[in-house]
């Protein structure tokens, strides 16, 4: 193993067992399992979506958001398969919730919430759109089932792939907010 990877590995453990110790024993469980499953497949994210596009308001954007939304949740399962890292197996820190696979890298869930920050913002805002981001991605790390290295890359990935999709469908990169 090199240097980084191995120190990037003892990171990741340390801010599991951290955050577990700190959140573990707290409502923020229940908070992160309704979390896990909202996020579950993009399906809640698509929910909010079609909620803001029958409002009959702003539609092309809730359209473009939803097609974000769905485009960073294939590209995160796209790399998760091309990478297979599998999820953490740390002993003081099992799973609290079930997963559909047992690939870890990057975060869907970080990918499909980070780009509904960037494609509902505008319509939502952006303040509380970006705080809903930081929980899930707190979340998935306190259910014991990412890597904090897995969630910020998700994140990434997630918002760059919605700003893409947000550029080329409305002429903005969800600056609006």
């Amino acid at each position: 193993m090199t240097a980084p990877s191995a120190a990037l590995t003892r990171f990741d453990h340390a801010v599991l067992r951290s955050t577990r110790r700190t959140l573990g024993g707290t409502p923020a469980v229940p908070v992160a399992r309704g979390l896990s499953h909202f996020g579950e497949h993009a399906l809640g994210w698509l929910a909010l979506g079609a909620a803001g596009w029958a409002t009959g308001r702003r539609r092309d954007e809730w359209v473009s958001g939803m097609v974000g939304v769905v485009a960073a949740h294939a590209a995160g399962v796209a790399v998760k398969r091309v990478v297979r890292r599998v999820r953490p197996s740390l002993e003081d820190v099992p799973p609290l919730v079930g997963t559909p696979s047992r690939l870890s890298f990057p975060s869907a869930h970080s990918c499909s919430t980070a780009a509904a920050a960037v494609g509902f913002g505008p319509m939502v805002g952006g303040p509380p759109m970006a705080a809903v981001t930081v929980v899930m991605l707190v979340s998935r790390v306190l259910l014991g089932v990412h890597y904090p290295s897995d969630v910020v890359s998700g994140a990434a990935l997630g918002a760059g792939v919605a700003t893409v999709v947000r550029r080329r469908t409305t002429g903005d990169a969800g600056r609006k907010a």
